[in-house]
């Protein structure tokens, strides 16, 4: 590794504090030039799609989260005044409830529990991890973030006794979703078993006129607060879905907003070498040939941001994991991300990054200060924070040495400009990366195919339900309710939803055991 390879191959922006190295992924000169016109196109898709263009044809929106941190680039007045006037109803909401303006049950707001899903939790858990601090922080943040009963259970008991003093935020665009929906229901069930009425300690985030914007208004909430259709789930961090939470919990959002505001300044250059989501974009390309053929592993060196690597599988994943390309070929794209902090993943899984399968490229992210304050020695002339930055190179050095890519993104703080500036590079790089591959990244089509999937599910699961209810003591096998209910090809899923309605006994299906697992039988009490 040359010294003259590193500085002609790391973009230094001193405004931002950022930095970009390239320098390690082994990419030949001439793949800049070969990759010139397909960048300069993504360029220009991505400034019509800023401009208002219909990026998302499958629903026919706009995709507008640049917007949000600069609502005068917004294309209409309308939408202008929309999301200037939103932050000042949240800004405006949030200092109610902490000066115990609006209250609980019990008196002044404690606690925050935020009901959602995907983007509508992955992000506002990372920017509560990344920037909040127990001893500063307004409000204690509890997530609903699934539809695990156990996991909603462990949540509750941490909550015991102090519902009267906790805000429940419920997130979801349509209303409909089911795992939020499930999660509030259960939330107004625990309320009202505390004798408290829910619609007094919940407000709700969601488009208009969706099922819960009437649930929430019928029911008498305490606010509703708008999730405009041209925001997509994993790109709403800096729309009310992350900005509310993070005003809660009282973190700094005007700085969230003015680092992601600057990085979308930065990445708005049509210089490529020069532009951080672009170079990101094009070294992507290169590692994966452009279909997926490496991992990317994500490395931060620092603790706040542990579930960066988590927030950055739904963006990346969701957006560039296709079946089908623009112009309807079957693609099968997508890029494969995993990672979690250094130094804790050199104890786990470095060792086959650095010497078993090459299938992946990392990212490793150094922040550059340790702590507020000093830090004392730990050997010789060593701090703690010394010995990651070693770790953080040793490893990098180390991957270098076999011949494996590695980026790596410098910072020189987690805070709220930074955390802002990391979510706005990552959007823009994988908007740029869609153009290089011909895919939109603003649809799932995928997703929506599993939640299709799982409704169904729950028809057949109806169906066994009322085979056993109408013949209740009487017992059959998986093989025998599926033909009864004119499943005979669905014996299979017959049998998963058996196996778990007998595992929970309040559900009132007793498994007797057969000759093998199949055999056994199922009855209704």
């Amino acid at each position: 590794m040359s010294w003259n390879r590193y500085q002609e191959q790391t973009l230094f922006i001193s405004e931002l504090g950022f930095a970009l190295d390239w320098s390690r992924m082994n990419c030949p000169e001439g793949f800049w030039d070969k990759l010139a016109e397909p960048i300069a196109a993504a360029f220009k898709s991505m400034k019509e799609l800023e401009a208002g263009a219909i990026a998302n044809p499958d629903e026919g929106r706009m995709v507008g989260h640049y917007w949000l941190r600069a609502p005068e680039l917004a294309p209409t007045k309308e939408l202008t005044h929309e999301i200037t006037t939103a932050l000042i109803d949240l800004k405006a909401f949030t200092a109610k409830v902490h000066s115990g303006a609006i209250k609980g049950a019990a008196g002044k707001f404690e606690n925050l529990l935020i009901i959602g899903i995907g983007g509508s939790a992955l992000g506002p858990q990372f920017v509560s991890q990344a920037l909040g601090c127990p001893k500063g922080d307004k409000l204690r943040v509890f997530f609903f973030d699934n539809t695990d009963p156990d996991g909603m259970d462990v949540v509750l008991q941490q909550l015991a006794g102090n519902l009267g003093k906790t805000l429940a935020v419920v997130i979801s665009k349509s209303g409909g979703t089911p795992e939020t929906r499930n999660g509030m229901l259960e939330a107004e069930a625990a309320w009202k078993a505390a004798g408290l009425s829910f619609a007094a300690h919940a407000v709700a985030v969601t488009g208009v006129g969706s099922k819960l914007d009437k649930a929430a208004q019928v029911g008498g909430w305490l606010a509703r607060f708008p999730m405009w259709d041209w925001v997509g789930g994993r790109t709403s961090e800096t729309a009310s879905v992350g900005i509310f939470p993070a005003m809660l919990q009282g973190i700094d959002t005007d700085g969230l907003l003015a680092g992601a505001a600057a990085m979308d300044r930065a990445t708005r250059v049509a210089d490529a070498r020069k532009n951080p989501a672009a170079i990101l974009a094009l070294m992507w390309f290169f590692a994966t040939d452009g279909r997926g053929a490496k991992d990317m592993v994500i490395l931060p060196y620092k603790d706040r941001l542990g579930l960066f690597a988590k927030y950055l599988q739904q963006l990346i994943m969701e957006s560039i994991g296709k079946e089908f390309d623009l112009n309807g070929w079957q693609v099968n794209q997508g890029i494969a991300v995993y990672g979690n902090k250094g130094s804790t993943d050199q104890h786990a899984y470095i060792q086959q990054l650095r010497e078993g399968v090459p299938n992946f490229f990392a990212t490793f992210i150094e922040v550059l200060k340790d702590r507020e304050g000093s830090s004392m020695t730990v050997e010789g002339s060593a701090t703690s924070g010394d010995f990651l930055q070693a770790f953080f190179l040793g490893t990098r050095a180390a991957l270098h040495e076999k011949g494996r890519g590695s980026l790596t993104i410098t910072v020189n703080e987690v805070s709220p400009q930074t955390v802002g500036q990391l979510i706005a590079l990552y959007e823009r790089a994988v908007g740029f990366y869609a153009s290089l591959v011909n895919v939109n990244a603003y649809h799932q089509p995928g997703v929506e195919a599993g939640k299709k999937a799982a409704t169904t599910t729950l028809a057949v699961l109806e169906k066994v339900l009322a085979q056993l209810s109408a013949n209740k003591g009487k017992a059959f096998t998986a093989e025998a309710i599926a033909t009864a209910i004119g499943l005979e090809k669905e014996t299979e899923l017959v049998f998963k939803l058996l196996e778990h309605l007998a595992a929970n006994p309040a559900r009132g299906i007793v498994k007797t055991p057969g000759a093998t697992v199949f055999t056994a039988t199922y009855a209704a009490k």
